[in-house]
C-alpha cells in the first residue's frame, strides 16, 4: 500500500462486533487509520487490547460514540473520513418483543449513515447486509440458485431479523436512487451467510451462539438447518475489496464460500475437538420436535422459517468482481472453536 493511501482514514460502525472488530483488525493491517463507531464506550480499553495481538495499532485507532436510533455523532464520526464501513445493525440472540426494535433501528441507522457519509464528502460506503435479505420468504424447491437479484419477500411471515436485514437494505438502495446522478457518494452492500471463524474476544457475539452451544452440548440434537457460510475473516476482506474496486459501486455480493448442514458442522466439531472433551451431538432432531421445543425455549422461535431448507446461493460474482477467494468451511469452523476454547467461551 502506498504512503498515501495508508493515510486515508476509514470509519468503521459497530466496530465492537464480530464483524466489525474483523473489519477494524483487517484495515489497521492494510496500513489504514480507523475510527470506530460504538455505543458503548467502556469497552474501548478491551477492544484495543484484543487487536494489538494480531496488528500494531499505535496511533491509527480512534473510538467515538454514535448510536443507529440517534442523529448525534454521525458528522463527527465520517469527518475526514474517504470510506465508511456500515457494519452495525441489531442481531438478537433472542426473539424482540416487538419486530420494530430490531426494523426501526437498521432502517433508519442504515438512512442516518448514508445521509451523514453524503453530507461528509465520503467517497463510498460498504454496508454489511444479509443472506437473510436475499434468500427468504419463496416458494423455490431446493434446485433453485439464488442470487444477488433476489430479494426476500416480505409478504411472508418472517421474523424480525430477516424483515429488518430487507428493509434496511431496501431503504439504503432507494436512498441512493433518490440522490440522483450528480451525487459522488457510492454504496455496495455485501450479503453474508453464517459468519464463523475466529473470535478476537470472549464476546462472541450472536454469530458463534451455535457453535457455542455445540461445543457445550447445549443442544439434546440437531434441527434440520442448512446455511450458506462464510469466515469472518473472509467477509472483512470482502468489505475492504468493495470499497476499493472501482467496479463494486452500486452492487450488491451474496459472501457464501460453501453450503452447509448444521450436521456437517457438529461433525467438523467433534472430529476436531472430541478428543479434548467437546463431544459434539450429531442427532438429527425431527422438524416437529423443534417446533415444540419452541413453545418453551424463546431463542428456537429465531429458526423456524428455515426447518428443513439449505438454499442454494451463486456467489459467482463476488469472486469476479471482487477477485475474492474464501476460506473452506473446515477451517472456518475449526478456527471458531479453537478460539472460543482460547476465550474460555466453552
Amino acid at each position: 500500500m502506498s504512503g498515501e493511501q495508508s493515510k486515508k482514514l476509514v470509519a468503521v460502525t459497530g466496530a465492537s462486533g464480530f464483524i466489525g472488530l474483523h473489519c477494524v483488525l483487517s484495515l489497521l493491517r492494510e496500513g489504514y487509520r480507523v475510527r470506530g463507531t460504538q455505543r458503548d464506550m467502556t469497552r474501548e480499553a478491551s477492544l484495543r487490547a484484543a487487536l494489538e495481538k494480531h496488528v500494531a495499532v499505535g496511533g491509527r485507532l480512534e473510538f467515538c460514540s454514535a448510536e443507529l436510533t440517534r442523529d448525534e455523532g454521525w458528522a463527527e464520526a465520517f469527518q475526514d473520513c474517504a470510506y465508511v464501513l456500515h457494519v452495525a445493525s441489531p442481531i438478537p440472540r433472542a426473539m424482540p418483543k416487538h419486530e420494530d426494535d430490531l426494523i426501526i433501528p437498521a432502517r433508519d441507522g442504515a438512512l442516518r449513515v448514508l445521509h451523514a457519509a453524503g453530507a461528509m464528502g465520503v467517497q463510498r460506503v460498504v454496508m454489511t447486509s444479509s443472506i437473510a435479505a436475499i434468500t427468504n420468504g419463496h416458494g423455490h424447491d431446493a434446485s433453485y440458485v439464488y442470487s444477488e437479484k433476489d430479494w426476500t419477500n416480505l409478504d411472508f411471515p418472517l421474523p424480525p431479523y430477516p424483515k429488518s436485514k430487507t428493509i434496511a437494505e431496501r431503504a439504503a438502495w432507494d436512498h441512493m436512487a433518490s440522490l440522483g446522478p450528480e451525487s459522488a457518494l457510492e454504496l455496495v452492500v455485501i450479503n453474508p451467510g453464517m459468519v464463523y471463524g475466529p473470535i478476537l474476544e470472549p464476546d462472541y457475539g450472536t454469530s458463534g451462539e451455535i457453535v457455542r452451544k455445540l461445543m457445550r452440548r447445549d443442544m439434546p440434537g440437531l434441527p434440520k438447518l442448512g446455511f450458506g457460510s462464510v469466515d469472518v475473516r473472509d467477509v472483512a476482506t470482502a468489505h475492504i475489496k468493495a470499497m476499493l474496486t472501482p467496479a463494486a459501486a452500486g452492487q450488491r455480493f451474496c459472501c457464501i464460500a460453501e453450503h452447509a448442514w448444521l450436521t456437517d458442522i457438529a461433525r467438523i466439531l467433534n472430529n476436531n475437538f472430541a478428543a479434548r472433551g467437546y463431544k459434539v451431538p450429531n442427532r438429527t432432531l425431527p422438524n416437529f420436535l423443534v417446533r415444540l421445543a419452541a413453545l418453551i425455549d424463546k431463542p428456537v422461535r429465531l429458526i423456524l422459517y428455515e426447518l428443513g431448507k439449505l438454499p442454494q446461493i451463486d456467489n459467482s460474482r463476488i469472486k469476479t468482481v471482487l477477485d475474492w477467494q474464501p476460506r473452506g468451511l473446515e477451517e472456518m469452523v475449526v478456527s471458531m472453536g479453537e478460539s472460543m476454547i482460547e476465550h474460555k467461551v466453552v
